[in-house]
């Protein structure tokens, strides 16, 4: 999925070759580009001719502890938790880089494989222990699967859905809110997680009521993105707000500040400083509703 279409970091240019996981050597005996990610979630960067690319270790065969990734053109790649280094296989690095900083830049190939790499082993760093009985889990088909040896119950990787919500009101103006941990006049559209037993559109109803008081209708899926800062993925929608003389009342144990911006506002520098960077599936929804593309 190109970056041109849809949210910056639900690109992908790889086959993830699930089948492949449950061989003994999901590579079949071929050489492994493998991508070391730091405990700060940063990675080897070196800068291309046409901006950052990752920088790849060359191995000959999958190594203990990797997780296996998939391929592109014939290739397997995996990920591995590791210590930063100047070079890698002989190859200069010129920075290390976390997602949040690089996502933006990386080719489709590249964005793909390090959302997904970030995700994996930040579930692994998570689930070390059995829920069930506390026993350390053993790793298996290829980094996919943590199994709790004293009673044999496998777990898989976990993604916890959140909905992001553009809530406007049918016209020219959207509500953007602001946490107070954020930089100095920074906004978004609102957020948050989907509750057990429940929709995703109920999640956008609840959530808007809860952090800005407001109804809204006219819920609609736009697109989806993965966060793995751990383990989120995002389901992006657009809201109106239910009628009219409704006045916007924050939960302070939510938000800081929300208030109405109008397109034009948004359109000035000011306006597109105030706003997410690119890498947020929460700037592609601003950016369709700016472009009255929703």
């Amino acid at each position: 999925m190109s970056g041109e279409t849809g949210p910056v970091l639900s690109r992908s240019a790889h086959d993830r070759a699930h089948l492949a996981r449950s061989l003994p050597d999901p590579t079949g005996g071929r050489p492994v580009r493998l991508l070391t990610v730091d405990g700060d979630r940063a990675v080897p960067v070196r800068e291309g001719a046409s901006g950052p690319e990752l920088v790849w270790d060359e191995r000959p065969q999958l190594p203990p502890g990797a997780v296996y990734l998939g391929e592109a053109d014939g290739v397997p790649h995996a990920a591995v938790r590791g210590e930063r280094s100047l070079t890698v296989n002989g190859r200069p690095v010129d920075h290390w880089a976390g997602l949040r900083d690089l996502g933006a830049d990386l080719g489709d190939l590249d964005a793909g494989l390090l959302a997904q790499a970030i995700g994996i082993l930040e579930w692994h760093e998570r689930h070390r222990f059995s829920p069930l009985t506390g026993a350390p889990t053993t790793v298996e088909r290829a980094g996919w699967v943590q199994r709790d040896p004293t009673t044999g119950t496998e777990f898989f990787p976990r993604t916890d859905p959140a909905v992001i919500m553009l809530v406007h009101d049918g016209a020219d103006r959207v509500v953007l809110g602001r946490q107070a941990v954020w930089p100095p006049g920074r906004f978004s559209i609102l957020a948050g997680f989907v509750e057990p037993g429940e929709s995703a559109e109920a999640a956008v109803a609840r959530e808007v009521e809860e952090e800005v008081g407001l109804r809204v209708t006219d819920i609609r899926y736009v697109a989806s993105q993965p966060w793995p800062f751990p383990q989120s993925l995002m389901l992006g929608f657009v809201a109106r707000v239910d009628g009219d003389g409704q006045e916007i009342r924050v939960d302070p144990t939510e938000i800081e500040e929300a208030r109405w911006f109008t397109r034009d506002e948004l359109r000035t520098p000011d306006g597109l400083l105030a706003i997410p960077p690119s890498i947020s599936i929460a700037r592609h929804i601003l950016d369709l509703w700016l472009r009255d593309e929703l």
